[in-house]
């Protein structure tokens, strides 16, 4: 097949599911924002994981619905990019999928096709998908499509946030507070960008558990107390603690105008 700087081809065939490691879900979170890719085509998946890898995403390749519902299980991305005619599960089902999903209802949706009716269209869009290229189309243009839905949804499109007196640089793996460096562990360091991301939002432990650990991964709601207490404890010195707030009967929450307050003298 011969690629240039436009895609022609058809979608069809299977291959096989190509996850490294250091770009999956499970090692990648709290990093660079991160793209569900679901394309069948061992070529096509291999081009776009370049381009859009090359743009500065984490992406997460899988061959089928049925393996991107596995990956959803372990990572919830930034996006999802689905290619229609997929083997087993067609991307349209995977779409209407996802949007019964309730962690992952809210993702924006890239659905790629060969199909170019309007009719073919109208019934991606009702299946709740955001946008919709036609192939053949430019590698640079899903570029431009990606940026553009995660500005247009509010999704992470950049390394850093900030809250108040507090910034994490998700690429460095870094936090501080006013300039002093704070040392947090993976999951800590997960799990405080988490909760910062969804300023003054009440989360339940299981919900916690499902967003930073995965849902494939088995561990007691407590746990999340216990990371919680050490967040805390690092915070502490900082005055940064009251920022992760106990809500009673439900979990917990962080605090973005607690962010702001500085401590007395």
């Amino acid at each position: 097949m011969q690629i240039d700087n436009r895609l022609n081809y058809e979608t069809r065939g299977r291959s096989t599911l190509t996850e490294d490691k250091e770009t999956s879900g499970l090692t990648r979170k709290g990093a660079a924002p991160s793209i569900l890719l679901v394309e069948d085509e061992p070529e096509i998946r291999e081009l776009l994981c370049f381009t859009i890898g090359r743009a500065g995403y984490s992406v997460i390749e899988a061959e089928s619905a049925e393996v991107a519902i596995g990956c959803l299980d372990n990572h919830i991305p930034d996006l999802i990019i689905i290619d229609w005619m997929l083997p087993g599960m067609s991307g349209v089902d995977f779409a209407r999928y996802v949007r019964r999903d309730e962690l992952a209802n809210h993702l924006p949706l890239i659905m790629l096709t060969a199909r170019s009716e309007e009719a073919d269209k109208l019934r991606g869009f009702d299946t709740g998908v955001d946008d919709y290229l036609t192939k053949p189309f430019s590698p640079k243009e899903l570029v431009a499509r990606i940026k553009a839905l995660l500005r247009r949804t509010g999704s992470p499109d950049d390394n850093i946030l900030v809250s108040g007196r507090l910034r994490i640089d998700l690429g460095n793996h870094s936090v501080e507070v006013e300039g002093s460096n704070i040392h947090l562990g993976p999951t800590e360091f997960r799990l405080l960008a988490w909760l910062v991301r969804n300023p003054d939002k009440a989360f339940t432990r299981s919900q916690l558990l499902d967003r930073v650990w995965g849902r494939s991964v088995y561990v007691e709601e407590r746990t999340v107390d216990v990371h919680i207490l050490r967040l805390r404890k690092v915070l502490q010195p900082f005055q940064m603690h009251r920022c992760l707030r106990t809500v009673r009967g439900v979990g917990y929450r962080f605090s973005a105008a607690d962010a702001t307050v500085h401590p007395t003298n």
